[in-house]
């Protein structure tokens, strides 16, 4: 042990002069983790702002009319009657976005030509839509059953929180289904949805006879079997615009 730390004096004594270089290597270092970690922050403060941004949410204005704003948000909440309109009119609000985001989704799981177009959005397979239905799960959770339901701050807040959530994985869903439209299919596969969106227009052509109408229905329906799965629902809304006159449903 005593050889060791001989050695080690030895080398300092002798090559000490390479703290000129080793001292700011290691202060050069230093200063890049932190300028990394200060990218890194400003990044993720930057994707919170735009996601904000896209729904509205974030405002130009002075820092004392944000907390402003603020302040009487927090006094509205707080009111612990239950019987604040502020609130009930803020539910209300959140209520409304609630239901145009369902609306919205599920335009494209009743609609048989966007779930042709745009087959991502019914496929929970796909990473985007997969987080969109997480979210939207945790926003229905939190829906208050309406209005007039007593809700505190921080029920309000986390349903809100939530339902922005929510609305931000839709609208990213969204464009990343428009974007792969039919790519996710193999060349057969994309023959077969061409065909369907053929016959879908000659089911909904009023121009055709109500026997053409039925029979591209049902060829439609045979054209997406085991490559889109479409609902039961879907299928009688088409039905509905086809003007058709179909069978009972049989029972299970």
């Amino acid at each position: 042990m005593a050889e060791f730390w001989t050695g080690l004096w030895q080398f300092a004594g002798s090559y000490w002069w390479l703290i000129f270089f080793i001292g700011p290597a290691i202060g050069g270092g230093a200063k890049a983790l932190e300028r990394s970690s200060k990218r890194r922050h400003q990044r993720r403060l930057e994707i919170i702002r735009a996601k904000a941004e896209a729904k509205g949410l974030v405002r130009a204005e002075s820092p004392a009319a944000v907390d402003g704003s603020r302040s009487a948000s927090s006094a509205a909440a707080a009111d612990d009657t239950g019987e604040d309109l502020g609130t009930r009119a803020r539910v209300q609000r959140l209520l409304e976005a609630h239901d145009a985001l369902t609306h919205r989704w599920l335009e494209y799981e009743l609609d048989v030509a966007k779930l042709i177009a745009y087959p991502a959005m019914s496929d929970g397979r796909q990473p985007l839509t997969a987080a969109f239905l997480r979210a939207k799960k945790v926003a229905d959770g939190l829906r208050p059953a309406s209005d007039r339901e007593r809700i505190t701050p921080a029920d309000l807040a986390a349903y809100r929180d939530a339902l922005t959530d929510a609305e931000v994985a839709f609208d990213v869903a969204e464009r990343e289904a428009r974007r792969l439209s039919d790519r996710g299919f193999s060349e057969p596969e994309r023959r077969r949805l061409d065909t369907a969106k053929r016959l879908l227009n000659v089911a909904i052509d009023e121009a055709a006879t109500p026997a053409e109408r039925r029979t591209a229905y049902e060829r439609v329906r045979a054209e997406l079997d085991g490559l889109i799965a479409v609902s039961d629902e879907a299928m009688e809304r088409l039905a509905e615009r086809s003007a058709l006159q179909l069978p009972p449903a049989q029972p299970n």
